[in-house]
């Protein structure tokens, strides 16, 4: 279970955004940007790389129903023009932009931050 440390420093409405997609061959990057409850988060949420398949469907949909969530794409082509970091960060800006919320806050679990972002952000390494 993550500490939640950041999000009490920060004292608001945080998102927390990472992608998925950047390691294959081909398709495209997604990224999701989550709120999670500021009560009852849902219990389970690991590393992704160290759950089950099982797991992890079973997190997703907790997370799904309880929180709120953003989902951004950069396509195959959208790779090909602007290297598959930028899009990267392309869908995290893109996943911010789709909640239906405006966060106060975002932390980024990387070393680098998308560009034109709606608030304050702070990569987190690991």
């Amino acid at each position: 279970m993550p500490s939640l440390a950041y999000e009490k420093e920060a004292g608001c409405l945080v998102a927390g955004i990472d992608e998925a997609g950047r390691g294959p061959i081909a398709g495209p990057v997604v990224a999701a940007a989550v709120i999670l409850p500021v009560r009852g988060i849902p219990r389970g949420i690991d590393d992704s790389k160290a759950m089950t398949a099982a797991e992890r469907e079973k997190v997703m949909a907790k997370i799904e129903r309880s929180s709120i969530v953003g989902v951004g794409v950069a396509s195959v082509h959208e790779i090909d023009q602007i290297n598959i970091l930028q899009a990267s960060l392309l869908a995290m800006r893109r996943a911010v932009m789709s909640l239906p919320v405006t966060p106060r806050a975002i932390l980024v679990d990387g070393n680098k931050l998308p560009h034109d972002l709606p608030c304050p952000a702070r990569a987190i390494i690991d």
